[in-house]
């Protein structure tokens, strides 16, 4: 460490160059920043639900739909058709959309002269503009089937605007250019805007906003909290010079390496803002507490000490966030976990080489002699939090470890209450217009989450399409399932036409005949593939409710299994059952990481110290905050979803960095000073300060996620605030105790072996 140490002073103008050249490079890169939040794309293709989802969706447009909700009094108005035609007609010339489904223009099957006429409902051209002829469109509607509640609400006060996306366009461009059409229309009736292409689109710009919005806060704050700390240019300026730089290289690299910002990863700048300032305040907090003559040579010696506790932290920091690779059935999780891991080795990196390197370039630091040193260490922090807390802790050990048992055990109680959550809806406050509209989706049309159901076989088999009308009527017994519509609909509609009743034709031949007419009608492409091999059933899911997905998963999993032959294959898939294998995924996805990155810390750090029962002491402050955090999301109702999964491991790699920290500068005093008590009492003065600045900047930085547009953003920042005050304050209470508790064990095992 003393040779390293050396080296960095040796070559510090050439890491400075370096540093700065780098920076420049990778920061020219972030022009090319984009965000992608469509969490579509990050579903495992290994899934089979997941798998057959993307298929659906190339094939039929079916998980590229859009949704307008036009509302009004009372939708059988000339005017108000028009204004649904005007949408329409906007839709239609909107490059990136490939089919519009409206009330203008949907098709409708009647009886003309004894024979089958396919048209549209109503003429686009010369719309009703009587009472009467209002009226009887209404009468007529209402009397199929097949429009009402699909169409038009049930009240008649709301109708539907359907329209799907090419597959291969710019969902997010597409998305924003029909906001802007329809509300360029100025139309006076309440639009409401559904599907999830423009959820995702909503999703982009409230993370767009959050890293304008935030970023600049949570530089402020924790730059406010760095002056109060340590009262100096130098303790502001370099802890968020080193962050800055480490967003900056990170985010260069997830561009060069082809990467864009998701939902998850635009925390990643948050994050190492929070813990890229972390390692250098211990740098500098132990530059400040190092006397010597010589500036080079405190510099050096400072370093040669602190390397090995920073080094130890950025390893079990990395670790927290490695573990999300292995453990994460979303790709979106997984690329988080890797970059942001990448993100604090160069936080590590640059707090060892590039801070030393400036204080011994731009002399900021003075040579401080014994009398200097005693007085930083008297500081109102010492006076008034640190010497009160050594007092305590020689004096009432086994209060603090009662207080935590107690804790611990009210916080295990409190897990049971955990949920999972993972509806796209609940990411939007109550009161934003995405998470109206989805309300609005649910009470007026079934909600928006779509639900398919595929069939593999002769699709002008009649035994393929009565299967189809079996497992429609199956689905609608299911609460949350309101309307379906397949190919199968068409085919009863003309056969009633025909007048030969509302069922599927025992015969192939009057199937082909029927299907004749319906070759070219829009509305085809998204039922039935062109060599007609495969079919789907469409519908909608009105509930959010976990359990009601699992339930209607396991419910058409029964009727699968119970159907599905070879001659006709049937699957489900659709946003219920893909939220039901993100349930199952976040339990599975926390358990798996979180044992890896305790196992892996408590492995390392054990090395590390050359001790395991020094590694397992280092552990056990951080695996109770664990505990503490899980009790306290259950009692307070926060779930479990694919931004609070991250907390955890989160928390173990930040937070066990206080323990080690304590436990390494332990080690050291108890080597100089061969007392307990006199180790212990320079560790908490020393390093408990460092842990308290670290403690409140951390935690600064991601309480500013309070204010983010997105609500799983703002319950992580409030978690993860919690678990770095938890693990602090077990890194200054808990640890001690135990090590004192220890040496007290040793010391009476020695008196009754003498």
């Amino acid at each position: 460490m003393n040779k390293l140490a050396e080296a960095i002073i040796k070559f510090k103008w050439f890491i400075i160059i370096a540093v700065l050249g780098l920076t420049a490079v990778f920061g020219y890169q972030l022009k090319n920043i984009k965000i992608n939040s469509d969490i579509i794309s990050s579903l495992p293709d290994d899934d089979p639900a997941a798998a057959l989802y993307k298929n659906i969706g190339t094939q039929f447009g079916g998980n590229d739909m859009g949704m307008i909700v036009l509302e009004t009094d009372n939708i059988f108005k000339t005017d108000v058709l028009q204004h649904i035609k005007q949408i329409t007609d906007s839709l239609k010339i909107t490059q990136g959309i490939s089919t519009v489904t409206s009330l203008t223009n949907v098709i409708d099957i009647k009886n003309a002269d004894g024979g089958i006429e396919i048209g549209k409902l109503v003429d686009e051209y010369n719309l009703p503009d009587t009472k009467q002829g209002l009226d009887s469109l209404k009468a007529y509607l209402f009397s199929k089937e097949m429009y009402k509640g699909t169409v038009v609400s049930a009240d008649g006060t709301a109708t539907l605007i359907m329209f799907t996306f090419l597959h291969d366009c710019d969902k997010q461009a597409v998305a924003k250019d029909v906001k802007n059409k329809v509300a360029s229309l100025n139309l006076p009736e309440k639009l409401y805007f559904g599907g999830l292409p423009m959820m995702m689109n909503d999703i982009s710009d409230l993370i767009m906003a959050d890293i304008i919005w935030l970023l600049p806060i949570v530089f402020l704050l924790i730059a406010i909290v760095l002056l109060i700390s340590f009262r100096s240019v130098k303790g502001v300026v370099l802890p968020l010079l080193v962050a800055g730089i480490s967003v900056i290289w990170t985010l260069g690299i997830m561009v060069l390496a082809g990467y864009e910002l998701t939902m998850i990863s635009n925390e990643i700048p948050i994050i190492l803002l929070a813990v890229g300032s972390a390692y250098t305040i211990h740098v500098i907090n132990r530059i400040n507490q190092t006397f010597h003559n010589n500036r080079r040579k405190a510099i050096i010696q400072a370093l040669s000490y602190i390397a090995l506790p920073v080094f130890l932290a950025a390893v079990t920091t990395a670790i927290g966030f490695i573990s999300f690779i292995f453990g994460s059935y979303l790709t979106i999780i997984r690329d988080f976990g890797l970059f942001t891991s990448i993100g604090v080795a160069i936080s590590f990196i640059l707090s060892i080489t590039f801070v030393p390197a400036i204080v011994s370039v731009f002399s900021v630091y003075k040579n401080k002699n014994e009398k200097d040193l005693t007085s930083a260490r008297e500081s109102k922090l010492t006076r008034y939090v640190l010497q009160p807390l050594v007092n305590l802790l020689f004096k009432h050990p086994k209060y603090i470890m009662e207080f935590w048992s107690v804790l611990i055990l009210l916080s295990i109680g409190g897990m049971f209450f955990i949920k999972t959550s993972v509806n796209m809806a609940d990411y939007f406050k109550k009161d934003n217009a995405t998470r109206v509209s989805e309300g609005i989706m649910q009470k007026k049309f079934g909600g928006s989450l779509p639900v398919f159901v595929s069939f593999k076989g002769d699709i002008q088999s009649p035994q393929v399409l009565k299967m189809m009308i079996k497992t429609e009527d199956y689905m609608k017994k299911f609460p949350a399932i309101s309307t379906t519509q397949s190919v199968a609909d068409l085919v009863i509609e003309m056969n009633g036409v025909m007048g030969e009743g509302k069922l599927i034709p025992n015969e192939k031949a009057k199937i082909e005949q029927l299907w004749f007419l319906l070759d070219g009608q829009d509305i085809m492409s998204q039922l039935v593939t062109e060599n007609l091999d495969q079919g789907i059933i469409q519908s909608k899911f009105a509930s959010v409710d976990s359990k009601s997905m699992e339930d209607f998963d396991k419910y058409m999993n029964d009727f699968v299994a119970q159907n599905s032959t070879d001659k006709c294959k049937i699957e489900v898939t659709g946003m219920p059952t893909v939220y039901n294998q993100l349930n199952k995924s976040l339990l599975k996805s926390q358990v798996s990481s979180l044992i890896l990155a305790i196992s892996l810390v408590l492995v390392i750090v054990g090395l590390m110290l050359r001790s395991f029962s020094k590694g397992v002491y280092a552990t056990i402050p951080i695996i109770a905050t664990i505990a503490v955090l899980f009790g306290f999301m259950g009692v307070f109702g926060i779930p479990l979803d694919i931004a609070t999964v991250l907390v955890a491991s989160i928390a173990l790699g930040i937070g066990i960095d206080y323990s080690i920290h304590v436990i390494t500068h332990f080690n050291h005093a108890l080597k100089e000073k061969g007392d307990i008590d006199l180790a212990l009492e320079d560790t908490i003065l020393i390093s408990g300060k460092a842990v308290i600045i670290n403690v409140i900047s951390v935690s600064a930085g991601f309480l500013v996620l309070l204010f983010s547009q997105i609500v799983p953003l703002q319950n992580f920042g409030l978690l993860v605030t919690i678990s770095m005050f938890g693990s602090g304050f077990g890194s200054l209470t808990l640890l001690p105790v135990i090590l004192i508790l220890d040496s007290r064990r040793k010391k009476n095992s020695s008196k009754i072996i003498k």
